[in-house]
């Protein structure tokens, strides 16, 4: 097979990483950070495009990577309708979808139109790869508690399912024969998905919803407490919002979302710090407990992934309470981009079926 060149593109809220591959072997990688001002001053998340788009282009012209080189662009999925498991090519319903915030506002929403855009001007496809709406929830965990409130899926579908995928491989296992408890640590939110033979049958919310806090993320909060700060006058919809997604957990109780400072807070011994990594490991941990009854008992290993578990304190934190369910697979990068190349690669060759979008 001749040398294809597979452009990755992966926005986040302050930045967009951008790689370019040769067959699956990286020869670019840059984190574009972009000046928070400058951001500001646009009066919407989607009104970043085609900013962001002449930052990509300018890195890519800097290190001599011709745009006429790319044969695939893969872009990172953001909040459209509940898909199921697999390669997706970005047409123009989903461009709708991401462009009217169909399903909610988020950077990642930017990563389906920025791929779809510069693919256009190449002259080639657009795709995205288990999005965060994978919904594989079983018809029980979709209850709530009232019926004009459903549990919805929305996770870090594509980390969860490439380590899953990387896991099997190394134990020579099939994904669809093994009971999995996958906990991944974002640099946002933290989502627990019990993976019962290929299938992620529950998983907290991990955009919005319940579960442990995480770096940005409130987590599940007192619903009553939650309920009368919503109408105290006080606070906007847009305030409580951005308190639940933006500047909960650690960023809220430490004043910084920043892994490092907050280990350097941990390390000069500083007591706040210390409990709230506690804290989070205590809940991480009860989370991860709670899917031994999802799979009822059955659990052939548990799987933890982000940078947190790079901290082998934090780490031991969470294998002292959960070390005895099942064997425990440690992978603390975040595979995302390795993970999209590898789909991108896999359509190229025809090995991976492609979906539409509708």
């Amino acid at each position: 097979m001749s040398t294809k060149h597979i452009l990755i593109i992966y926005p986040e809220v302050h930045k967009t990483k951008v790689a370019v591959l040769r067959n699956v072997e990286p020869v670019f990688l840059k984190n574009i950070k972009h000046d928070r001002d400058k951001l500001a001053a646009f009066k919407t998340t989607l009104d970043q495009k085609n900013f962001r788009i002449e930052c990509i282009k300018k890195e890519l012209k800097a290190n001599d990577i011709e745009l006429d080189n790319i044969s695939v662009v893969m872009g990172r999925s953001g909040l459209i309708n509940p898909v199921s498991e697999g390669v997706y090519e970005i047409n123009k319903a989903m461009v709708k979808d991401l462009e009217d915030n169909t399903f909610g506002i988020h950077a990642t929403n930017l990563g389906g139109l920025i791929a779809y855009d510069l693919a256009n001007e190449i002259g080639v496809k657009a795709f995205i790869a288990n999005p965060v709406v994978v919904d594989e929830l079983s018809d029980v965990a979709r209850f709530t508690g009232h019926p004009l409130f459903e549990n919805k899926s929305i996770f870090h579908a594509l980390n969860h399912k490439y380590v899953a995928f990387k896991y099997c491989k190394a134990v020579n296992k099939k994904y669809s024969d093994l009971n999995l408890i996958v906990c991944h640590l974002g640099r946002g939110g933290v989502s627990v998905g019990a993976h019962e033979k290929g299938k992620v049958v529950d998983v907290n919310q991990a955009y919005d919803g319940a579960g442990p806090f995480g770096v940005t993320r409130s987590g599940t909060l007192p619903m009553g407490q939650l309920i009368e700060m919503c109408f105290s006058g006080k606070y906007s919809k847009e305030e409580i919002h951005s308190m639940v997604t933006d500047n909960g957990g650690y960023k809220a109780y430490l004043g910084t979302n920043n892994i490092n400072e907050i280990n350097q807070k941990i390390s000069d011994g500083d007591e706040t710090a210390r409990m709230v990594s506690y804290a989070l490991s205590y809940q991480v941990s009860k989370e991860i407990a709670s899917h031994v009854a999802t799979l009822k008992g059955e659990v052939d290993a548990i799987i933890l992934t982000g940078i947190i578990f790079d901290s082998s304190r934090f780490l031991e934190n969470v294998k002292a309470r959960i070390g005895t369910i099942a064997p425990i697979a440690l992978y603390p990068s975040v595979n995302d981009i390795e993970a999209l190349a590898i789909y991108g690669y896999s359509v190229l060759k025809g090995e991976t079926p492609v979906k539409e979008y509708k």
